[in-house]
């Protein structure tokens, strides 16, 4: 619940504190005095986009803070996923708006995202406001009211997780199925291209080796020229190098006796000669390979245009590039192929999964068409009292095909005459009608869920007299249940039946119009509700009047 609320610089308030306590509280005023802008400061720290146009006048930032007391409602979760500190007692929430468009949130001094403290507000505060009736005809509130009083969490759980099985594998299948018109309207075609690249038998390495080999035979007659040079100077009789190195050797071996050097030079030119008359053995077998082919060279340019056609057709520029995507092409052919096997084991899977869904969500309709029940009777039995004596509340509920919510179509009908028919709440209720609706489901949920505060704004539209204290009951039976229930209103019924009663007025000062909201005395509420009671004007006759209520209301 909210424990303290701090205000400064937003739109009429200059600084103020509020300290609240658990139960059942009023906030009334003058229309225009300002009891909207705790609401709206309110709503900044439920996560609610900020707007500039809120900062006081003159004032470069505001800042709303409220102190929170969790000890009740296992939140702890919450800030240990988020990492952020914890403390059941005293949890702050904070927000700044600066005059340059930045806004700032924190939740115990740590900075968070809005949608952070959305999901903190959620569980902290429910703010009733008048245009909130609107969902009333909006069929995801009431359904969402349904699963509420059923406490099918589990149900839904399961659901849920069914659902998106099923969606997750049908939106495969649908993928699938496109793929294989896809690859079947080109079928044909991949398979000519796949044949193209089969018959060509490439082999890693070869357009490499055949290049050299063109080459080569472009140059033969150079190659030819150049290997005859060399052999002749190694092998020519009269003056080649091998034959002049055997002189060399003859030589060194007449004087080896009597100069001992001469025995190892000869060693080394011994070595020489076999390595050069190798060489020169292998230049004239050389010699003898090289040779122009015509018919040769003819079929190497042939093999590499094949392959230089291929690489530009399908904009590779290697021979394994070809090789990988003619691998891809078989795989895919294949793929296509079997196609139809994998196509009927992924439909099978989707209408497993499919009755699954259903089995889930029969299940789910089972708690729904209890809670409707459960609805039915409660909101009979809380409508009656509120001047409603031939009310019919009927929960509707329909099948409708799988969805993310289920099976099932809701829809809340209600008659306040015996004589009219059954029709939509939203479509023949009237604005007092919708509010003691709106204030019984509330009543409902509220006792189904461990939420700490409920802010209702004038939900008392429409109503006065005894209705309006039927309702300040069920408001202060909400409170006393252990929960924090703020309402702001206009009736003096209801404020009466406050546990705490504050008051908001406007004061015209030098420096602009200011709002305050005060927690008043005894006397003070007596007052004030005389003043709800007869206006301007407060009477002797209003002042009895407020002390009886009061009285009634302290009961």
């Amino acid at each position: 619940m909210i424990k303290q609320l701090y205000i400064r610089n937003f739109t009429l308030i200059d600084e103020q504190t509020t300290d609240f306590d658990s139960g059942f509280s009023v906030i009334t005023g003058e229309t225009g005095a300002g009891k909207s802008i705790m609401l709206g400061a309110i709503s900044l720290l439920l996560g609610n986009r900020a707007d500039t146009k809120l900062i006081k006048a003159d004032r470069d930032r505001c800042v709303v803070e409220a102190h929170f007391n969790l000890e009740k409602y296992d939140l702890e979760a919450f800030f240990t996923d988020n990492d952020i500190d914890y403390d059941a007692h005293d949890c702050i929430l904070r927000r700044e708006i600066s005059s340059n468009g930045k806004s700032r949130a924190f939740i115990n001094d740590t900075p968070v995202s809005l949608a952070q403290m959305r999901e903190l507000g959620d569980r902290l505060v429910d703010i009733h406001s008048q245009h909130q009736n609107l969902l009333l005809n909006k069929e995801d509130f009431q359904l969402k009211t349904l699963d509420i009083i059923a406490q099918n969490t589990k149900e839904k759980d399961a659901y849920t997780k069914a659902f998106n099985d099923f969606k997750a594998a049908n939106k495969q299948l649908e993928e699938l199925k496109a793929d294989i018109e896809k690859s079947k309207a080109n079928k044909d075609f991949l398979r000519f291209q796949y044949n193209e690249l089969h018959s060509a038998s490439l082999k890693s390495g070869e357009q490499e080796e055949l290049e050299l080999q063109s080459e080569m035979m472009a140059h033969a007659e150079d190659i030819k020229s150049a290997l005859y040079a060399a052999e002749n100077a190694l092998n020519n009789e009269q003056n080649g190098i091998v034959g002049q190195l055997r002189s060399v050797l003859s030589q060194l071996s007449s004087i080896s006796d009597v100069f001992p050097a001469a025995s190892e030079m000869s060693e080394r030119v011994e070595s020489t000669h076999i390595e050069l008359k190798d060489i020169a053995q292998e230049l004239s077998r050389k010699l003898e390979q090289v040779d122009f082919n015509p018919r040769l060279q003819d079929e190497i340019n042939q093999r590499l245009d094949t392959i230089y056609s291929l690489q530009q057709k399908h904009h590779v520029e290697t021979v394994d590039e070809l090789i990988d995507l003619h691998n891809q092409m078989e795989h895919t052919l294949a793929q296509i192929e079997n196609s139809d096997d994998e196509l009927q084991e992924l439909e099978n899977l989707v209408v497993k999964l499919s009755a699954t869904c259903v089995e889930k969500a029969n299940a789910l309709t089972k708690t729904r068409a209890k809670a409707a029940k459960d609805i039915e009777q409660e909101m009979q039995q809380r409508l009656m009292p509120l001047g409603l004596p031939n009310v019919r509340f009927q929960v509707q509920t329909s099948p409708k095909p799988l969805a993310a919510d289920g099976t099932d179509k809701v829809s809340f009908l209600f008659s306040a005459n015996k004589s009219t028919p059954l029709q939509p709440v939203s479509q023949v209720a009237s604005g007092g009608e919708i509010s003691r609706v709106m204030l019984s489901l509330k009543a409902m949920i509220s006792g189904a869920v461990k939420l700490p505060t409920i802010i209702f704004d004038e939900i008392d539209t429409g109503v006065s007299g005894r209705v309006a204290e039927k309702m300040a009951e069920i408001m202060h039976e909400m409170g006393a249940e252990g929960r924090q229930v703020i309402s702001i209103t206009h009736l003096p019924q209801i404020a009466a039946m406050g546990n705490a009663h504050y008051r908001v007025t406007k004061e015209e000062t030098a420096n602009g119009t200011l709002s305050h909201m005060t927690l008043l005395t005894q006397e003070e509420r007596i007052n004030e509700i005389a003043q709800m009671l007869s206006g301007s004007q407060v009477t002797d006759a209003a002042i009895s009047n407020a002390k009886a209520l009061l009285k009634c209301g302290n009961k």
